[in-house]
């Protein structure tokens, strides 16, 4: 065991009587506080713990402090000896009254030598902090206490995590709950149509006598109820591979009208069945930065809900336009039947299977809405409604905005900066982005999807061709429009390109008539 040095803590307690018992207190402590050079070195400069001691328990008056005190609370020496109550004076109001109930039952019992407990205080600077005190006591002989002295450890990092910890195991048993009832109706809703769509089968199968209205009826349910199940088993399918990860999302850069329009034409029968009009609004020149598939996917979901809900002869909007900093903002709205205060709580979950029957007896699976917020979350969007019954429903989600980039790989500087003059002068609102060779381009790349790249073929380190077949093979969902300039490059060499997608060549001394154009082909 380590001995104490006792010259050294004389040196730092002047008080005689609080000398001796913080002495007391050191050789009383645990192993792990026997190391009396470390513990002398933490009470002068101050880690994560203070010593104090009470020199009359009765009137709680502190006389001693370790200079740790005001590292942790802010608080100096001389400020905390002249507080009402020490340090007990921080203590934070909601924890008062239990830390008071510790001190009371410590004078009050003849037989507790100790005690710890846990508490937040208040630092100068108004922080709330955790700590962790011991306090012990000096009784005279009939055992009441004359003296405490204590330690008192910062352990606020310890109850953030212990927090955490509670506040995830608390999400994980929800997510638990919520995967045990959202099985339960999956299972419940897998099972059911089948009883009906064998019995119909077997009622085609079997009765000789059926008219053709019959025969074409009961097909009819089993071809609704069979699209039904085959749209619940995808949407299953699609919202497992993403919760597992499976699911790749594949980033690129897409004309935000182009795929509304896609959208709009994919359900265009289903409207004109109902004489629903369906209107759009949206900025040709929006881009977002997303999954094609899946946000079309997303959108055609709210759209086909729109018309499912909507009667006929009524209207569908869907507008489209620039929200927040680097979001674009999608909204869908119909003058359907709205939805109810009681079943707007069960949107989105995956434990409240939600579905009503369209204003013709359309059906549907009950989990599209499901999937739609976990892909535009898994975007870095947001997904919110605002209905009333009767009156319609608005659904609004948000996507990243692809700003237009040019990336320009040119190693002449006049050349560079000529291009860019050009670029910022006939469209100024895109950004430039240069660089030197392609292996700066290729670490530009990790950070951006451009509109457009503009390279110059014969390069040091790495050729043009060679910079466009790494793009090509690091982006092969998203072929990037590329543009080579060149000094007078072989056939040869242009089949290279070719074969990479580039047909786009400009040779030097570039035109600018010429690159404005080849530009303008392909942005627009």
């Amino acid at each position: 065991m380590a001995t104490i040095d006792k010259k050294k803590l004389k040196e730092l307690v002047k008080d005689e009587k609080c000398y001796k018992q913080l002495l007391s207190l050191l050789e009383e402590s645990d192993p792990g506080l026997k190391d009396s050079a470390e513990i002398i070195t933490q009470m002068k400069e101050g880690f994560s713990n203070f010593f104090w001691y009470v020199k009359n328990a009765e009137t709680n008056e502190f006389i001693f402090y370790s200079d740790s005190v005001e590292k942790i609370t802010g608080y100096s020496y001389s400020e905390l000896i002249t507080m009402p109550g020490g340090i007990l004076s921080l203590v934070h109001e909601d924890d008062f009254p239990s830390v008071k109930a510790v001190f009371a039952e410590l004078m009050s019992d003849d037989n507790d030598e100790a005690v710890q407990f846990d508490y937040r205080s208040l630092t100068k600077s108004g922080d709330v902090i955790w700590f962790r005190s011991t306090v012990y006591t000096d009784r005279d002989e009939s055992g009441k206490v004359i003296n405490l002295k204590g330690v008192s450890f910062d352990i606020t990092e310890f109850k953030e995590n212990e927090m955490l910890l509670e506040r995830e195991k608390q999400r994980l048993a929800n997510l638990n709950n919520s995967k045990d009832k959202f099985i339960s109706i999956v299972s419940h809703d897998l099972r059911s149509p089948f009883t009906s769509l064998l019995g119909f089968s077997e009622i085609l199968l079997h009765e000789n006598e059926l008219t053709d209205h019959e025969k074409n009826e009961y097909l009819e349910y089993i071809y609704e109820a069979s699209k039904t199940q085959l749209q619940m088993i995808n949407y299953l399918l699609d919202w497992s591979k993403l919760q597992t990860g499976k699911l790749n999302i594949e980033l690129s850069r897409v004309n935000l009208k182009g795929m509304l329009s896609n959208c709009i034409s994919v359900l265009t029968g289903a409207a004109i069945r109902k004489n629903i009009e369906i209107h759009m609004e949206v900025d040709p020149n929006i881009f977002i930065y997303a999954d094609e598939r899946l946000t079309s996917q997303s959108i055609s979901n709210l759209l086909s809900n729109a018309i499912k809900f909507t009667p006929d002869g009524k209207q569908v909007s869907l507008t489209a336009n620039r929200f927040k900093e680097g979001m674009v903002e999608i909204i869908v709205k119909d003058e359907g039947i709205g939805i109810s205060e009681k079943n707007q709580a069960k949107m989105f979950r995956i434990d409240e299977k939600f579905s009503l029957l369209g204003t013709n007896g359309e059906k549907g699976s009950g989990l599209g809405l499901t999937l739609v917020k976990e892909i535009i979350e898994k975007h870095g969007g947001q997904i919110w409604f605002y209905s009333q019954e009767n009156e319609g429903s608005e659904f609004h989600i948000t996507l990243p905005e692809a700003k237009n980039i040019v990336l320009i790989v040119e190693n002449n500087p006049k050349q560079k900066e000529d291009i860019s003059n050009i670029i910022n002068k006939d469209f100024p609102g895109y950004k430039i982005v240069t660089a030197d060779n392609g292996y700066e381009a290729i670490s530009k790349l990790a950070h951006t999807i451009p509109t457009l790249i503009i390279t110059e073929h014969d390069m040091p380190l790495m050729k043009g061709n060679q910079l466009i077949n790494t793009i090509r093979q690091k982006f092969s969902h998203n072929p990037i429009p590329v543009i080579v300039l060149h000094e007078d490059a072989k056939k040869n060499i242009k089949d290279e390109y070719l074969n990479l997608g580039v047909d786009l060549f400009i040779k030097k001394p570039v035109s600018n008539s010429k690159l404005l154009e080849m530009i303008k082909e392909v942005v627009f």
